[in-house]
């Protein structure tokens, strides 16, 4: 279901044999003499920019049962936040878009909310990973 250039989370799609692919390209490359350039991308806070309906969208069109759409929904939708420093505590604000950084099943919805990006031009690769970060 998810794009072959995207690694973590999967079987045999680890992020580290990601890096070990990256690796071998470049050597590779080098051995044959041939010009190759990388961009790598630290997304910050991405999982804070997911876009809701764009994610439940992606997750209609990849065939997910309705009911699963509806769970996942009802997990996104909803959701509020507030911030405490001492003794002080904000007002209760909601949240738009965005999944859950710490939440096990959030590197998997952000994926399929990236899943849908163009596929390159010939000569470029793209490799993909997504992992939880420490809180």
């Amino acid at each position: 279901m998810l794009r072959d250039e995207q690694f973590g989370f999967r079987p045999r799609h680890s992020t580290s044999l990601q890096f070990a692919r990256l690796v071998e390209r470049i050597t590779r490359n080098f051995g044959e003499r041939r010009l190759t350039g990388a961009v790598f991308k630290d997304v910050a806070k991405a999982y804070d920019t997911v876009w809701i309906e764009g994610l439940l969208y992606n997750l209609t069109v990849l065939n997910f049962p309705s009911y699963v759409v509806h769970f996942i929904s009802s997990y996104l939708r909803g959701r509020a936040f507030e911030a405490s420093f001492l003794t002080a505590t904000s007002s209760r604000r909601g949240m738009r878009a965005g999944v859950a950084e710490g939440g096990l099943i959030s590197p998997v919805l952000f994926s399929l909310y990236v899943n849908d990006m163009p596929k390159p031009s010939h000569h470029v690769e793209l490799a993909f990973y997504a992992t939880i970060r420490p809180s």
